[in-house]
């Protein structure tokens, strides 16, 4: 299936969405959704929903709704996680020990392949059965891997040489948790997780 250029970024960070509480519907053993019942359950308009899918392909069958299994199957086909995906991470502190340790459990597609850390003392100690590589190496282990997404872990004033270092070893994707913008000549996609960020959002809606 074909991805469109005309499909917008919004439509394709709201499939995972989809797909993670179609997965759950998998576990609980329910077979066929509404797109109402997503609508109602995900709090997104049905018809949004509808449109969103429909820009893929056509999914469901008037008066039935979706095939569970069958959309779970199509959005990760749409996703490119129908085989496993190789991500890198650079930090190997807190945070990246959280995350590594979180992929290490979860059952999925995109796991964490290699770790790396310019703190010597890190170097070749084990991480969620990783073992950690300094920075030097990173260009080496992203070609022989086929590692193609990256996961920045790194304190703001790193980020940056971080991601040059990631994009010259051919990396295509980067999810930035460094509190600061990444800058690239490159057609590379990057992505930011901000936590206190998405908190002082929330904070603005207390009573």
């Amino acid at each position: 299936m074909a991805k469109s250029e005309k499909i917008s970024e919004a439509v394709v960070r709201r499939l995972p969405i989809y797909l993670r509480y179609l997965s759950y519907l998998q576990q609980v053993g329910v077979t066929t959704v509404s797109s109402q019942q997503m609508g109602k359950n995900l709090d997104v308009n049905p018809a949004q929903i509808r449109k969103d899918l429909s820009s893929f392909g056509d999914f469901g069958k008037k008066g039935i709704g979706y095939d569970v299994n069958y959309l779970v199957e199509k959005i990760r086909q749409i996703l490119k996680l129908s085989e496993e995906i190789r991500v890198a991470l650079v930090g190997a502190g807190h945070l990246g020990h959280a995350i590594s340790n979180y992929n290490a459990h979860v059952e999925d597609y995109m796991r964490i392949a290699a770790i790396f850390d310019n703190d010597p003392e890190k170097c070749g100690k084990m991480l969620a059965g990783i073992k950690i590589q300094p920075l030097e190496e990173l260009k080496q282990t992203v070609n022989q891997q086929n590692i193609r997404l990256a996961i920045i872990t790194v304190p703001a004033a790193a980020a940056q040489s971080v991601a040059n270092l990631l994009i010259e070893a051919g990396i295509e994707g980067i999810l930035n948790f460094a509190p600061t913008t990444i800058r690239t000549e490159h057609d590379v996609r990057i992505h930011y997780a901000d936590v206190t960020s998405s908190l002082q959002s929330l904070a603005y809606y207390l009573t």
